[in-house]
């Protein structure tokens, strides 16, 4: 559709509370700092046109939050990527949402918003995880709880994390999705993190360091989750969020309809 998916994470971000934003890019990846940026040109057009609407929306997306940029020069994982933010983060606990990951939990709380609740409660680092499909662990990182989950609880002490384990040694089926609250001694880790799968610095390596030291926890986060990375999941996002819209809605709805009169 007409909204790129960073601005959904931007906004989850800002709607769990976060003003001060730090998007982790490359030299690739011009647009997107265009594209919340101020265009003073674009504008005074839009205002000239009386396109009332359109201007608001620009405006809107330029005054979200406090933006800044750091690229990484060279693709060495997630863990290098997130060890960028070093200077920016200081020695505070932040929070990190990967790009390919859409969350929605319409009328709730954001799922940044629910892993920061735990972090106030705990003081401890958090990673959002949710259940999925075993045959699909070998896709994720993997958590081991410390103990079952209590009856309606959605939070659990984590024992140990497994980056991509084959399927026979996935220790749960709890997968980190893309959302995680760290606290800052994580840099310390990344800093002399040993490369672990394909070569890269992982996270999930880290933060299993990490537990020798402080408590981590899991959080099953509510909401549905869009993997936009991949190319069923980027095709079913944009039909849901389509049908979400007044301006499309009806049209597609006719021609989902006719595709299925044609299966």
């Amino acid at each position: 559709m007409d909204i790129p998916t960073i601005q959904y994470i931007i906004q989850e971000a800002v709607d769990s509370g976060i003003e001060e934003i730090l998007i982790i890019t490359n030299s690739n990846k011009h647009c997107m700092e265009n594209h919340f940026d101020r265009s003073y040109e674009l504008e005074e057009r839009l205002k000239q046109s009386g396109k009332q609407e359109e201007y608001d929306t620009i405006c809107r997306i330029a005054n979200m939050a406090n933006i800044y940029y750091v690229r990484q020069k060279e693709p060495r994982g997630l863990g290098h990527a997130i060890l960028c933010a070093k200077s920016f983060v200081g020695n505070e606990a932040f929070a990190v949402l990967l790009g390919d990951d859409v969350v929605v939990n319409e009328g709730a709380a954001p799922a940044l918003r629910q892993l920061l609740d735990v972090y106030e409660e705990y003081g401890a680092s958090v990673v959002g995880v949710q259940t999925v499909p075993h045959e699909f662990v070998n896709r994720y990182g993997i958590v081991e709880p410390a103990k079952a989950m209590k009856n309606g609880s959605r939070r659990v002490k984590v024992s140990d994390l497994i980056e991509k384990p084959a399927l026979e040694d996935a220790p749960s089926d709890l997968a980190i999705l893309g959302r995680y609250v760290l606290t800052p001694e994580i840099f310390e880790i990344l800093e002399t993190q040993e490369p672990g799968k394909n070569g890269e610095i992982q996270l999930t390596d880290a933060i299993r360091s990490l537990l020798f030291s402080q408590a981590v926890y899991a959080y099953d986060f509510e909401g549905v989750r869009y993997d936009v990375g991949d190319k069923f999941g980027f095709i079913k996002a944009t039909v849901d969020f389509a049908l979400k819209r007044d301006d499309v809605k009806a049209q597609l709805m006719d021609y989902i309809k006719q595709l299925a009169e044609q299966l």
